[in-house]
């Protein structure tokens, strides 16, 4: 279970669009966690390989070489 406090304009327009659309505020709260959370996670995770690169723990590949390794090369 998650509890979250809404500043009070955002907690209307919810109020405003779950009634004009039958649809609960929870059900809207939901997806939008669930349109964001894949965005977030991406980049989290970018920002984490770019520390990684930048301390010498991780290295890049040129795009030229990771198509030609994928069968890509034009």
């Amino acid at each position: 279970m998650l509890a979250i406090r809404l500043p009070p304009e955002i907690e209307n327009r919810l109020d405003v669009l779950a009634k004009t659309t039958g649809r609960t505020k929870t059900f809207y709260v939901r997806e939008a966690i669930l349109e964001h959370l894949d965005d977030l996670e991406d980049l989290y995770l970018a920002e984490r390989e770019l520390e990684a690169i930048r301390a010498g723990k991780s290295t890049t590949s040129p795009l030229s070489e990771v198509m030609k390794r994928y069968g890509m090369e034009s």
